[in-house]
């Protein structure tokens, strides 16, 4: 049998469970469907979360799903295999439970793909990291290195030398002539270093990150290393439904109105799943809008409806 919800909830990050609380207390019945893959998940601490700067995200995860528990939202550790547009959604789970509902949101995240450097995926959230927002402050002054993935990547270069002077930018697989002159001129009025060549891999010691190695057997000593990940949003269930997709220079995202609606009526989406940049912050908020639109639209179809 199919069990029938107001709202589906994929995704029991931030933005999932931030829309799935405004719609419990709005007396909504609510199913929030969470594979507990976050995005986050190697980071020790999240940062920049006012009243939560610090906290381990798995904390923060656990705690929002004991608040939507108090307001009768139902959370399930599945996976959301297809969905179908009828009267409604219907939603296969990996479990093969059906169930379905008159509002979709979608806020699966995305996954991160890091470039195949030894050592690289190991350290990942560590002291190899990628957003300065997130973990410049707490490896501050010490020495930096950047590992190039994409020309783009010299922007990145340039941001971390906001919260560090000992700045080296690893070109990799980049070669120096696809930086633009505003690149170049920029790294040298910031003080970065440009270092060609492969990387080979990092030198760790002691569990602690000492240097990267180079494809020539040049070790430059560094304690930290930056790499911006190829981001691979999550938006199969979007696809499947026929929602409309946006190219932009981090991958194909879907398009979205300023409440999280998507193309198709009924469809939302939330948090990283809709943006590359959606720190825990953005995506707590994404999901209290996307839930406060809901339950107005809900509201006013049954009225519209009434006789």
């Amino acid at each position: 049998m199919t069990e029938k919800y107001e709202v589906i909830v994929v995704g029991g990050g931030a933005a999932g469970l931030s829309a799935a609380l405004v719609l419990g207390r709005a007396r909504r019945r609510t199913l929030v469907v969470d594979a507990g893959e976050p995005r986050n998940a190697p980071a020790a601490h999240m940062q920049g979360y006012l009243t939560r700067d610090g906290m381990p995200p798995a904390e923060f995860l656990a705690i929002g799903r004991e608040e939507i528990a108090r307001y009768g939202v139902e959370l399930v550790r599945d996976r959301a295999l297809d969905a179908a547009r009828g009267d409604g959604f219907e939603v296969t789970l990996a479990s093969g439970r059906t169930v379905s509902a008159r509002a979709l949101v979608v806020a699966t995240g995305l996954k991160d793909e890091l470039p195949a450097v030894p050592g690289v995926a190991d350290r990942f959230g560590r002291d190899v990291l990628h957003c300065p927002y997130c973990h410049g402050w707490e490896v501050r002054d010490q020495a930096f290195g950047v590992l190039a993935t994409t020309a783009m990547s010299a922007h990145q270069a340039l941001m971390v030398s906001q919260w560090s002077k000992d700045v080296t930018f690893f070109l990799h697989t980049v070669a120096e002539e696809e930086l633009s002159d505003d690149d170049l001129r920029r790294l040298a009025a910031a003080g970065v270093k440009v270092v060609p060549g492969e990387v080979a891999g990092l030198l760790v010691e002691d569990d602690r990150l000492t240097g990267v190695r180079l494809s020539d057997g040049t070790v430059r000593e560094r304690s930290v290393l930056f790499v911006a990940p190829r981001a691979v949003p999550r938006t199969e269930l979007l696809e499947r439904l026929g929602a409309e997709l946006g190219e932009t220079p981090f991958g194909a995202y879907p398009v979205i109105d300023e409440r999280g609606k998507t193309s198709v009526p009924g469809l939302w989406a939330a948090g990283n799943v809709s943006g590359f940049a959606e720190q825990v912050v953005n995506a707590a908020s994404r999901g209290y809008r996307v839930g406060a639109t809901i339950n107005g639209e809900l509201l006013m179809a049954d009225l519209d409806a009434a006789p």
